[in-house]
């Protein structure tokens, strides 16, 4: 069971982050729309060595695109289930504890038995000395001699 009590603020939040599983780019994809763009602003990419280590960039490129989408789709799994069992835990520490036989209340004192009470701390003059501290009267000024 997992802790239901997010409020309205963190859902709206939560549901502004939409994390969907993107398909994997192919090798010459970007290789291709790039010829396709610099073709249509004028400039035309001839076979040649240039081109093939063009095209190795891209597939490079497109490796890397492809396996930090699959690392992002992994970390995010693993943040969500961490989120989750903390959220849980959360939940169980702060939730009220069930009473066991109702509510606790300490047994009356037995008969005969004494009670012991607290001795009373003797106040120190010295103590209360500095708790008071004298305050000149309203209405009245001292002259200056």
């Amino acid at each position: 069971m997992f802790c239901n009590c997010l409020d309205d603020r963190n859902q709206r939040f939560w549901s502004r982050i939409d994390l969907k599983p993107v398909k994997p780019i192919a090798k010459d994809e970007l290789y291709e729309h790039t010829s396709q763009f610099l073709k249509a602003r004028g400039i035309e990419m001839k076979e040649g060595s240039y081109t093939k280590q063009i095209q190795k960039g891209f597939g490079l490129l497109t490796d890397a695109i492809n396996l930090t989408h699959k690392g992002i789709e992994r970390a995010s799994a693993e943040v969500d289930t961490k989120l989750d069992q903390l959220r849980q835990m959360i939940h169980e520490k702060t939730a009220p504890k069930p009473a066991a036989n109702g509510p606790a209340t300490e047994p009356p004192p037995t008969p005969g038995a004494s009670v012991k009470e607290k001795p009373v701390a003797k106040s120190s003059s010295r103590a209360n000395a500095g708790a008071k501290k004298r305050q000149p009267v309203a209405g009245k000024r001292r002259s200056k001699s």
